[in-house]
């Protein structure tokens, strides 16, 4: 048999957290063919994986990509980590179905200034996707704070029933259109004043899609059991799955109640289908937001409008330097981004191992000088937390980044190495993968991730991209409830 590519000699890591085990792998027309000893088989193009690890692409199932995907359709910062599917829209800020009537509100300004919001309608989002033609795969929620912005002329305040209606109509239109669910930002100040009840009336038109419902929970903080009981109440109310964002531990005060936070998972998910994602970091990053200015922890400035100057400084240094105190030294940086050391490495890794947990990265690829997890999450979890420390093994750590996102978001045929599915393919070296960017230089490139393919072509190798861009857009199939079972 002839095909477009033969991998041959790999160590076959399929996705269904089972042990690797040696194979060649064919692809043809985009798609894995044969899975086997492929011998007597010859292709267009052959490569030998040496005993390599060849799994399936990662999906990044937390990211802030909604607009660089169309603006800088190489991605870069992910494909060199083995990322073939980004997932958009997290956290309640979206790209589309969005109208501004003048700069974005916080936190949507993440994804850009006003001019990167030109799409009305999810459907002109989704063709603009198509129309860049990315080096990977593309799916998106409809963020709540968008569709706030769009109906409510006051953000601090709860929706009206008309507003209500109104951003409705928009969520059905835009999961008419292929979008995967809901997403909320509940602790940001611009959706911290919708009431329980609007994120659930909202949440109704994900019932007859079989959508999905994610979450930036309303407190990371000291409430933040109450705040995981309401999105569970929502999640039940819509009859819809939910998916916590970046589970996390958050302020010195909360530090080593992973516990407590992963038994209320387990909890709701004997009743409910249930999950998380988490990046592999003790720090956060998000706009700079004055209720969480402390001296309890360092906190580093990405960026800032007024003073460009102190990006990637301390906010206690800027403060020394101008003698002025810590909370008036973050008014005068907005607006701004930052960096909080904000976490526990123990409750890190509680999180991070636990089986209802996903990897995703949670990047700015705004920021000037972003959180080394937009160019390292996925290495650093297969390198420093599977093979150094040894917290779960290399085939646990893939599925958490492939098997597991996948099911979870009805994104079919992808995620495995079965025949018939699509190639997205990821082939690296389990002794040397490591994340290379850090905090002093987070725009760096992963070693020993060696070849990715994104719908079967070969995007990047050995530390280049190819100028092939195969993405596409993945519209939402069918019931995503049936993903957590």
């Amino acid at each position: 048999m002839h095909y477009h590519t033969l991998i041959r000699n790999a160590v076959i890591i399929d996705g269904s957290d089972t042990p690797g085990y040696p194979a060649d792998v064919a692809i043809m027309n985009g798609r894995i063919e044969r899975i086997g000893d492929l011998q007597g088989a010859s292709a267009d193009e052959e490569i030998d994986a040496a005993g390599r690890v060849l799994a399936p692409g990662f999906i990044d199932v937390h990211t802030h990509d909604d607009t660089v995907v169309i603006r800088q359709p190489q991605m870069l910062p992910k494909l060199s980590q083995g990322v073939t599917t980004v997932i958009v829209g997290n956290c309640g800020i979206s790209a589309s179905p969005v109208s501004l009537r003048g700069d974005p509100p916080d936190p949507m300004n993440l994804l850009g200034t006003s001019a990167a919001f030109v799409y009305p309608r999810f459907s002109d989002y989704r063709a603009a996707v198509e129309a860049a033609n990315p080096t990977l795969n593309v799916a998106a929620l409809v963020g709540h704070t968008a569709l706030r912005s769009n109906h409510l002329d006051d953000l601090f305040r709860t929706a009206t029933p008309s507003e209500i209606a109104a951003m409705r109509e928009q969520l059905r239109e835009s999961l008419e259109a292929g979008a995967l669910g809901l997403s909320t930002g509940l602790a940001y100040a611009s959706a911290f004043s919708a009431s329980t009840d609007e994120v659930m009336q909202l949440t109704e038109e994900l019932t007859a899609f079989g959508a999905v419902y994610t979450t930036h929970l309303r407190s990371e903080f000291e409430p933040v059991l109450e705040a995981m009981d309401e999105a569970f109440q929502i999640a039940r109310h819509a009859k819809s799955p939910v998916i916590i964002s970046h589970l996390k531990c958050a302020g010195a005060g909360n530090w080593g109640r992973s516990p407590q936070l992963l038994a209320s998972l387990e909890h709701a998910a004997k009743s409910h289908p249930v999950g998380c994602d988490c990046y592999p970091y003790a720090a956060s990053s998000s706009t700079l937001d004055l209720k969480q200015v402390t001296d309890d922890f360092r906190i580093t400035i990405t960026w800032s409008t007024p003073h460009p100057e102190v990006g990637g400084r301390d906010l206690l240094d800027i403060a020394a330097e101008w003698g002025v105190p810590l909370l008036d030294t973050a008014r005068r940086l907005q607006p701004a981004g930052a960096v909080y050391y904000g976490m526990d490495e123990a409750d890190v890794r509680r999180i991070l191992a636990h089986p209802l947990s996903m990897i995703g990265s949670d990047g700015l690829p705004e920021d000037p000088f972003p959180h080394p997890r937009l160019w390292g999450a996925f290495p650093r979890v297969l390198g420093h937390f599977s093979r150094d420390l040894g917290l779960f093994p290399l085939h646990t750590a893939v599925h958490k980044m492939t098997g597991l996102s996948a099911a979870r978001f009805g994104l079919k045929e992808r995620g495995e190495i079965c025949e018939g599915h699509w190639a997205d393919l990821v082939l690296f070296d389990p002794l040397r993968v490591r994340d290379v960017a850090d905090f002093n230089d987070p725009q760096r490139s992963a070693e020993g991730i060696d070849g990715v393919w994104v719908n079967g072509v070969l995007s990047y190798r050995e530390g280049r991209a190819s100028n092939s861009r195969a993405g596409r857009f993945l519209a939402r199939e069918g019931d995503l409830r049936t993903g957590f079972h």
